[in-house]
């Protein structure tokens, strides 16, 4: 454990049960996220590599229009 997060848990002890919960159940709603971020990231980006390709030949087909979010 890294003396920061040893400071942290220092701190929190010292709030109410109610307190420490909530910052218990945030912190685990952020590790949860960063996981499941890491995953999809960590995952082969297939998908992403045909739709690519797929805008590419779009725009080489002249299929795309430019413009701005005034236009649409």
């Amino acid at each position: 454990m890294t003396q920061l997060l040893q400071q942290m848990l220092t701190e929190v002890e010292k709030l109410s049960a109610r307190e420490q919960d909530a910052i218990a159940a945030y912190i685990l709603v952020l590790v949860e996220d960063k996981r499941s971020w890491n995953e999809a990231f960590a995952q082969p980006q297939d998908q992403l590599t045909r739709m690519a390709a797929k805008v590419r030949d779009d725009i080489s087909a002249e299929r795309v229009k430019g413009g701005g979010i005034d236009e649409l």
